[in-house]
């Protein structure tokens, strides 16, 4: 069952052309030309409820506008979205009590305060029950590690300890839609593994729907088997991710570790060469002979050790967009 649901979604926003200088500077205060930027344009797609999708694309494509529609920030020119029943920008009451949206490079916490007082705030803006409201804090603070940080100043938290303290602040309601932009953006590794792990197992408990974005791969590969991919605004791919390989061509990666050096025209011979670094070579070869292809390198060649792996699926999202911007 779709609880998200999305036709033909525009939006536009006009600016005026600043000249530089000042005649330029003069010359608008009598005439400005006004400009026309399509930051979405006519996107479609629908999210069951449970499922955790990525929506992704390069800077500017979109996405961050589309996240701002769905939670009712953004008026859209045209179009239609449907959240559990309702539409987002009417900003009904109920409506706001069922989704939560966290964004990586804005604060909702107050900076000098404990996140415990922002928290409070939150249960009183959405008249949670104190027994429930407990409850929800003990247990999601545990799940998130920051128990011991709960009276401490958000501004004197490391930034992983404030993005956990920021997920915990929207999760206070217990919404059934989570909107995530950028969630993990400017986290080590250990921190974004954390925050992973969390939100995989939070969505296994809750059944909470998610949309997220991220220019991490790694955090598409853990979290999500389907990705929305949208391009200067327009939907250019919505499906698995397991099958985006399957659409750009099919290739594997061999790496081969020779005994000693093998000559790179040798090695040409048996598929495209990526990269060479003395004995170590990664060639790329189409799927449907990696067999054979082994079979005869191995017979061929004096190879070490090699192995097989998927071209990185960043690689193939990037020949999506470039194919997209060569078809504009």
């Amino acid at each position: 069952m779709d609880i998200i649901k999305v036709e033909h979604l525009c939006k536009e926003f006009s600016y005026y052309k600043k000249e530089t200088g000042l005649q330029g500077s003069l010359k608008n205060l009598f005439h400005r030309e006004i400009l026309t930027k399509e930051a979405v344009r006519n996107v479609s797609f629908a999210v069951e409820k449970g499922e955790i999708v990525g929506l992704l694309g390069p800077n500017g494509a979109g996405k961050t506008t589309t996240l701002k529609m769905l939670s009712g920030i953004l008026f859209p020119t045209s179009g239609n979205a449907v959240i559990d029943g309702f539409i987002p920008w009417e900003r009904k009451n109920e409506f706001k009590r069922r989704f939560s949206i966290v964004m990586g490079q804005k604060n909702q916490l107050w900076w000098d305060l404990p996140a415990s007082d922002s928290f409070y705030l939150n249960k009183c803006i959405y008249d949670i029950d104190d027994a429930a409201y407990r409850k929800t804090v003990e247990e999601l603070s545990e799940l998130l590690d920051v128990r011991e940080l709960m009276n401490v100043q958000v501004r004197r938290l490391s930034l992983g300890e404030r993005m956990k303290m920021e997920i915990l602040a929207a999760l206070i309601h217990r919404p059934q839609i989570l909107f995530l932009d950028e969630l993990t953006i400017g986290l080590d590794i250990i921190s974004q593994q954390k925050i992973r792990d969390f939100l995989q197992y939070y969505n296994e408990q809750t059944k909470t729907t998610v949309i997220l974005t991220s220019h991490y791969m790694r955090d598409i590969e853990a979290l999500c088997r389907r990705a929305v991919i949208i391009s200067h605004g327009q939907l250019v791919y919505d499906g698995e991710l397991s099958k985006i390989n399957h659409l750009m061509g099919d290739k594997k990666l061999l790496t081969l570790k020779g005994i000693g050096e093998i000559p790179a025209e040798k090695l040409a011979a048996f598929g495209r060469v990526r990269e060479k670094k003395g004995a170590e070579t990664v060639l790329e070869v189409p799927k449907d002979k990696l067999r054979e292809t082994a079979s005869a390198i191995l017979s061929t060649l004096h190879v070490e050790d090699f192995t097989v792996t998927e071209v990185p699926l960043e690689e193939s999202i990037a020949l999506i967009f470039k194919k997209e911007v060569d078809s504009l």
